[in-house]
């Protein structure tokens, strides 16, 4: 059975492939610079995956 689409479905679907995609694309490019924990602040300098969180509880 052919599926058929209307205008606002296509926009819609559209849209959220080019938010997916821009994700994606973020997420890859950020990986490629060394970013280990792309959320993080401390992505970049972090050395250990949990040293962040771990030094988060230790003083607080």
């Amino acid at each position: 059975m052919f599926l058929a689409l209307n205008l606002s479905d296509l926009i819609a679907i559209l849209i959220m492939a080019l938010i997916i995609g821009g994700a994606l694309f973020y997420i890859i490019k950020a990986k490629r610079k060394g970013v280990k924990c792309i959320g993080c602040p401390y992505g970049k300098e972090c050395k250990n995956k949990n040293s962040y969180r771990d030094n988060k509880t230790k003083y607080s």
